[in-house]
């Protein structure tokens, strides 16, 4: 069974995909913080770097975002590509002050900014529509060639001229009624962002792409996924009225979650969480992975550990590294690994036995949304991966450096611990009369936190239950022990 659970909270909204009852993906999105992959802005040229092919433009963020020539759609430039002609080119395309609309394609990572396009593209249920393309793409997991070549014709048929469009998995068995309604509402809108454009001065938004419920229920909800469960009411009625419009018959999949458990303890999802953060990921044999990550590479070794077979050394071998192949593929998607992945496979003295492996992984790989290649395997027997980033990594999200030990390792960030108040003070109200609770942490923790301490006002008005911050520099970092009263 695949499900979609959702866990509305005070502070932050919590969105997980399982795939029987395993933790496969998870998306965070936190009161106050700007979700802006999609976003589209009237942006302004601050700075022109012919040596790098690429430019820095201020939308209106904190930090300047970086536009790559090769992201830039431009008639003057035919051939974009070729080094010795590109510094010429974007000097023609691009100059300083000017002003572009561009559209978010990665949010921030670490030190950098966000990452632009000019090839804007509107998502719609089935379709996406590129206005400034003209050529028809179709989904690479829609592998039946017939289908491809159905779509491809009815698509041609409805095309908006001198636009391109993209049809997406989900487009896989639909007809043209369907088809239609997306045209319809992506050219609505582009009509609307083409206007605003051209009264709109730099920086300023231009379009904002769907919240976190709204576009996981556009994305990805479909008739695969048997269950879209959420904990707040409010989120719900939004949920069905969207699921409505867009895909009715998928409306009683959407359920609201009335029980006093917290939801994600009831899907066991809370210790999965805690499990992906770890740097050790035991498997079912007994063997176990390694992931180490630095900003642009990520390292996974797998070893044998306690699993010692039963048959040759050989076998024993390709069984961990069988298996492992299917947990590097979750953690990928469950961490949100980007960049450069090196899987160092345990050596195999069979060729068939090395392709067998490779072709699992690829297997498994083929069900995340996120672009992966696997470019095949080196001298030395590793395996190199490209896999596209378009956020940060989970542990970004939920960890961060550590003060204590100069960055060498890294503890629970100020809004993991926020949520684990709030589901202390939940857990209160529904097994207890008590009417306060004492925090005990680490000073350095308790200090962190009070640096967000609108938020613990915040689920104190909300619950009516006075939270207390007690420093205690016998517990470690990471620990919380909480006192009811």
């Amino acid at each position: 069974m695949n499900q979609i659970v959702v866990d509305v909270g005070i502070t932050e909204t919590r969105l997980a995909i399982l795939e029987n009852s395993e933790l496969v993906e998870l998306s965070i999105a936190r009161k106050g913080s700007k979700r802006i992959l999609g976003n589209v802005y009237m942006g302004r040229v601050v700075n022109v770097l012919p040596g790098m092919q690429a430019a820095f433009v201020d939308v209106g963020l904190d930090k300047n975002c970086f536009l790559y020539i090769k992201e830039v759609i431009d008639e003057k430039c035919d051939n974009i590509e070729l080094d010795t002609n590109g510094p010429k080119c974007i000097s023609k395309i691009l100059k300083m002050g000017q002003e572009i609309l561009v559209q978010i394609i990665r949010e921030p990572i670490g030190s950098k900014g966000a990452r632009l396009t000019t090839n804007i593209t509107l998502p719609g249920r089935y379709l996406v529509l590129a206005p400034f393309n003209r050529g028809i793409g179709i989904s690479r997991k829609i592998g039946n060639e017939k289908e491809r070549e159905r779509l491809k014709l009815e698509i041609e048929e409805i095309k908006p001229a001198n636009m391109g469009v993209i049809v997406r998995t989900l487009a896989k068995g639909r007809e043209t009624g369907d088809f239609k309604d997306d045209i319809k509402f992506l050219l609505r809108l582009w009509q609307k962002i083409d206007k605003k454009k051209k009264s709109a001065y730099a920086p300023q938004l231009i379009y904002k792409d769907f919240d976190l419920v709204s576009k996981t229920i556009r994305d990805i909800f479909n008739k695969e996924m048997h269950e879209f469960i959420i904990n707040d009411y409010d989120t719900f009625s939004l949920g069905k009225d969207l699921i409505e419009l867009i895909s009715p018959h998928l409306n009683e999949r959407i359920l609201h979650y009335e029980d006093e458990t917290d939801i994600f303890e009831k899907y066991d999802i809370e210790r999965q969480i805690i499990r992906s953060l770890n740097r050790k990921i035991w498997l079912d044999s007994g063997g176990y992975i390694v992931i180490d990550s630095t900003e642009a590479l990520t390292v996974i070794d797998v070893n044998t550990g306690k699993y010692v077979g039963n048959t040759s050394l050989e076998d024993t071998v390709y069984k961990i590294n069988i298996e492992s192949a299917a947990e590097i593929a979750k953690q990928l998607r469950l961490r949100d690994i980007g960049g450069i992945i090196i899987v160092d496979f345990i050596d195999m003295g069979k060729r068939k036995h090395k392709y067998e492996v490779i072709k699992a992984l690829d297997k498994e790989l083929k069900k995340d949304r996120t672009k992966t290649k696997i470019v095949g395997m080196t001298k030395l027997g590793l395996v190199e991966l490209t896999r596209k980033k378009t956020r940060k990594k989970l542990e970004a999200t939920l960890k961060k450096k550590c003060i204590s030990c100069n960055g060498s390792g890294r503890v629970y960030s100020e809004q993991f611990f926020l949520n684990k108040i709030e589901k202390e003070v939940k857990r209160t109200i529904n097994h207890t009369n008590c009417k306060s609770v004492e925090i005990k942490m680490h000073p350095n923790a308790v200090d962190s936190i009070k640096e967000e301490i609108r938020l613990v006002e915040e689920i104190e008005n909300k619950t009516g239950i006075k939270i207390n911050l007690v420093k205690n520099e016998n517990l470690n970092y990471n620990a919380l022990e909480v006192v009811r009263k």
